[in-house]
């Protein structure tokens, strides 16, 4: 049991820092304007070059979240009829129905889907590939995210098996950036979301199904914590191989007292380069922690709050938004 434990917990990009994907993405990149009218044939073009698995699921992976747009609008539309049919089990199966066609249409046709979408051909042009891949169905948070009406499935990732290994990625994710405002959906690949860290992934994704937590059963969050867990955004993944303090993103505490924070590295930085942004209702700034301590890959430092008031708390690393807190001062 332990033998497996460890090899759930080591299930990340690491166990390929032997490989270079360079190849693997100049393909993808080199088959820009593929359409999706040949399943079979695209997967063949995507990999038939390369000579481990982990390369041509790269391959799969990259041109997928490179050529398929988020559509953001899409999203709202099938999450407020999800909401408004969820005590209505047949009404609910009904609009899935319909929804899934809408879905995959708009895929094939105009490359925009949703998470769902996502998944799918993931796994499909895995599939073609002879790759294992599975989709996995639950819950994601993002800072959109209203945990209050958080009562359905609203996300979808995929698992990848790899040299007899489960794997995580989130290709939604990883594509780019949906301005919630306009809709408007910008490509920006993050490296952060493939094979991610099964630690790190837990603090903003739930799987329904246990089995794709690949954490230890220890380390597995109850919904509720993962509700209160901080957020996190995709710059994280860049900068983060965990988040370990705070648990939680809603902090109570008195005038002068401190709150804790601990992270773990990808890469070395300085001290220099964390900040903490503070908002509390009337103005917006930056600021260094209180004291701060690096040892190689691991930062921590402490932040003591002076001033009563209720602050928004924001990471800051290297000028890119990590995650947000809470925390209500009072006398």
């Amino acid at each position: 049991m332990l033998l497996i434990s460890l090899a759930r917990l080591n299930a990340q990009i690491k166990d390929f820092s032997h490989l270079n994907f360079k190849k693997a993405d100049s393909i993808a990149l080199a088959l820009k304007d593929e359409t999706l009218t040949n399943l079979p044939e695209l997967s063949f073009k995507l990999t038939y070059a390369l000579n481990t698995d982990a390369e041509k699921f790269r391959a799969i992976y990259r041109w997928v979240c490179d050529n398929i747009a988020n559509d953001y609008s899409l999203y709202l539309k099938n999450d407020r009829q999800r909401q408004r049919f969820k005590d209505d089990s047949l009404k609910l199966d009904a609009w899935n129905i319909k929804f899934r066609t809408v879905l995959f249409k708009r895929l094939l046709k105009k490359k925009r889907t949703i998470c769902t979408g996502y998944a799918y051909l993931l796994k499909n042009l895995a599939d073609f590939a002879n790759l294992k891949c599975e989709i996995v169905q639950g819950f994601g948070r993002v800072s959109t995210t209203n945990v209050e009406t958080l009562d359905l499935p609203n996300h979808s990732w995929n698992v990848v098996n790899l040299n007899g290994k489960w794997y995580l990625c989130d290709p939604t994710w990883a594509s780019g950036i949906p301005n919630p405002i306009t809709n408007k959906f910008t490509f920006t690949y993050n490296d952060g979301f493939f094979l991610a860290n099964p630690k790190l992934f837990a603090v903003n994704h739930f799987p329904i199904d246990q089995r794709w937590w690949l954490l230890d059963d220890k380390e597995i969050p109850s919904f509720d914590a993962f509700l209160k867990a901080p957020i996190l955004y995709g710059n994280a993944y860049k900068h983060l191989e965990l988040h370990s303090l705070p648990q939680q993103m809603h902090h109570h505490i008195k005038q002068h007292e401190k709150v804790i924070f601990k992270y773990q590295l990808k890469n070395n930085l300085k001290a220099k380069d964390v900040k903490l942004g503070f908002d509390n209702g009337f103005s917006t700034w930056k600021d260094q922690p209180t004291s701060i301590f690096i040892n190689g890959k691991s930062l921590e430092f402490e932040h003591q709050f002076n001033q009563t008031g209720f602050y928004d708390v924001h990471l800051y690393i290297h000028n890119e938004l990590i995650s947000t807190y809470t925390v209500d001062v009072k006398k």
